[in-house]
């Protein structure tokens, strides 16, 4: 079988909801055993024998006292965890700039520090979630883009440096994925006019949708599957034509 993971031990983080969730139950359908570390347990993945830790990523001391249930051998790690911000510089706080570097930066620092010495007597995999905004700047992003541009730059440093410990790691840069923070932020920012908003994002994508987060989970598989051995220090963009193709 393809993409056959039977017999991996995988890592996912943010895998409560939207892509990671999609992200932990296909690693685990593939025949993975998977555990998620998030701040809440989605009763579904208890549900389909996916195992949660409760832990904040962004404290270094509470993320490597929880994880020590983990297996001493992690063959998969998926830094999927992350928060967005709508606003330029000026609409931007100090505070609002340290969260998101606390969260999509310094959580995936510690994350892959915490996990990587479980991989390197056997080699494995590192997928880091980055995004469009590590290719190209998309309006009212000042925080977001400037933390995912350091997720693709940390994820080059990675795969160079753990060459010879046959650890691989590479990066997705989704464009806009239909999650529940989608549904959220328009219901909260656009009352009465939900639909209308969300078909005007949709279309920002040339494809003329927004992805779905099986569609992500499905990229991360093959990423994270003997049938990609040869990838590595590589950036995949998922975003129906959005880096290449916008505005053409």
């Amino acid at each position: 079988m393809k993409f056959d993971l039977s017999g991996k031990k995988a890592v996912v983080t943010g895998g409560s909801s939207g892509i990671g969730k999609a992200i932990a139950e296909t690693l685990k359908e593939q025949g993975a055993e998977v555990f998620v570390l998030d701040l809440n347990e989605n009763p579904s993945n208890k549900k389909n024998d996916i195992n949660t830790i409760i832990t904040d990523i962004t404290h270094w001391k509470e993320l490597n006292s929880s994880i020590t249930s983990l297996p001493n051998s992690i063959n998969i790690l998926v830094n999927n965890a992350g928060i967005g911000f709508v606003g330029n510089i000026e609409q931007t706080e100090e505070e609002d700039f340290d969260r998101l570097y606390q969260v999509n930066v310094k959580g995936l620092f510690n994350c892959v520090k915490s996990i990587l010495p479980r991989m390197k007597n056997q080699g494995g995999v590192i997928i880091n979630m980055a995004s469009i905004t590590a290719h190209l700047a998309v309006k009212n992003r000042l925080a977001y883009t400037t933390t995912k541009g350091a997720v693709f730059s940390m994820t080059n440093a990675i795969a160079k440096d753990y060459l010879d410990d046959g650890i691989r790691c590479n990066s997705v840069s989704p464009a806009r994925v239909h999650t529940p923070f989608v549904d959220d932020y328009l219901e909260k920012n656009y009352p009465g006019k939900e639909k209308e908003m969300f078909d005007n994002l949709s279309q920002t994508q040339p494809i003329g949708r927004m992805a779905k987060p099986q569609e992500v989970a499905d990229l991360v598989l093959y990423l994270c599957s003997d049938e990609a051995s040869f990838i590595t220090g590589t950036d995949f963009p998922i975003d129906g034509g959005f880096i290449k193709l916008n505005g053409n």
